[in-house]
């Protein structure tokens, strides 16, 4: 039986895109992206997937580069999909992510002219990552999915984790076992580093380690400790963080530090304002917050992030925390706050939680976004309901990738 091989085209590329794909137009019309090409290069592609208005495409060769085209670090670069822009030099980086932020607001939020700030740069580009987390490849050892795909590459290197880490990663010998799915490594002061398991079966893992580390077994019924400890000890801006194996945290220190600056300089804080911060984590910001408010409440879901936010915090007489869900807490809060901070996962904070916060009527609304696209979505439902776009600044959180932290700040509408 002949198979039928997918078209190919040559295409003239335009446009950067919130996917690290860049978007071009086939002969019929429709929209195409296609990854790892920059805008002004023609490329030659392959469809990979056909839908009415759009096409995914693969790319086959660049025809005709543009000047601004640089040689990857990695050699799995394409292959891997931790990157998407190592072919772009970082300062072009940096502007693309402005220019995709921008479009986001306007063409998904309906913001005319978004007042967006250039993007705030990652103190290194490269090197920056304090985590990193592995799959398991079929035969053993460790790798990363391939760019749309659950196919994981293997790795001999990665240009992204903290130097002790890719010291140490490359050390583990990890055996394909049953129910072990995933290795995360984390580092902490004074070069500490923590392995994270994961997995649903703790009772196959067979496990020895011969380095001064600590390690624990996640699953979803717990964490079992291995060795050392549960938790790592970070720090930013000299400030000691307590974050247990299974609690977010911001994997670029550098980039982290320049965002609670941040927002230490644009917030109005005074010792009679009350702040609630939702989606808090183990305390981050509301640690940097809480000396210069009269009362913080936090509101975190995850038990683990929980504890280790009273213990972060501990040293605040005037600090609540809510361990409940946002949707469970924002509506029946009692108070009018003076600002309201939330930094959701990357699926935003819904109808519900801002439904919450049009009620409560904060002052000011501060949202930290990882996802400018579910950003925009929010953006345009808080317009809606009487708040204005003050300010909103990009921060590289994630170099040599598409994805785009930023810090917006709103305010009620006279």
């Amino acid at each position: 039986m002949a198979v039928t091989q997918s078209p190919e085209y040559e295409v003239d590329l335009t446009t950067l895109v919130y996917s690290g794909e860049t978007l071009g137009r086939l002969p019929d019309g429709r929209a195409v992206f296609v990854p790892y090409a920059l805008p002004g290069e023609r490329a030659r592609i392959r469809l990979v997937e056909e839908k009415r208005r759009y096409v995914h495409a693969q790319l086959l060769e660049i025809i005709e580069p543009v000047a601004e085209r640089i040689e990857p670090r990695c050699p799995h670069f394409t292959h891997c999909g931790g990157c998407h822009y190592q072919n772009m030099g970082y300062p072009h980086q940096l502007v693309a992510k402005t220019a995709i932020l921008t479009d986001q607001l306007e063409r998904i939020g309906g913001l005319r002219e978004p007042p967006v700030q250039s993007a705030v740069s990652s103190p290194v580009s490269w090197n920056y990552r304090n985590h990193i987390q592995f799959h398991l490849c079929p035969t053993g050892g460790l790798g990363f999915q391939a760019p749309r795909s659950r196919v994981v590459v293997p790795v001999r290197e990665c240009h992204l984790p903290e130097d002790m880490l890719n010291e140490v990663w490359p050390l583990l010998d990890i055996q394909p076992l049953s129910g072990l799915e995933r290795v995360g490594l984390r580092l902490g002061v004074e070069d500490e580093v923590l392995i994270v398991c994961e997995g649903n079966d703790p009772s196959t893992i067979d496990f020895h380690l011969d380095l001064p580390f600590s390690a624990v077994y996640k699953t979803p019924e717990g964490v079992l400790l291995l060795a050392g400890d549960s938790y790592t000890v970070m720090k930013i801006r000299e400030r000691m963080f307590r974050v247990s194996a299974g609690s977010f945290f911001q994997v670029n220190t550098g980039t982290t530090e320049k965002m609670v600056a941040h927002l230490l300089g644009n917030l109005d804080l005074k010792p009679d304002t009350v702040l609630v911060e939702a989606y808090c984590g183990v305390g981050l910001f509301s640690a940097f917050l809480a000396p210069h408010v009269g009362h913080l409440i936090g509101i975190e879901s995850d038990p683990g992030a929980c504890d280790d936010f009273v213990g972060n915090l501990d040293e605040f007489d005037h600090v609540t925390l809510y361990q409940a869900s946002t949707e469970d807490v924002l509506p029946h809060l009692d108070l009018h706050p003076d600002i309201v901070l939330v930094d959701p996962p990357r699926i935003g904070l819904g109808r519900q939680n801002l439904d919450a916060i049009l009620s409560l009527q904060p002052d000011e609304l501060v949202y930290i976004s990882c996802d400018p696209a579910t950003l925009g979505r929010d953006a345009r439902r808080l317009t809606t309901g009487g708040y204005l776009l003050h300010q909103i600044t990009p921060f590289d959180m994630f170099p040599q990738t598409y994805h785009i932290e930023s810090i917006s700040f709103w305010k009620k509408g006279k």
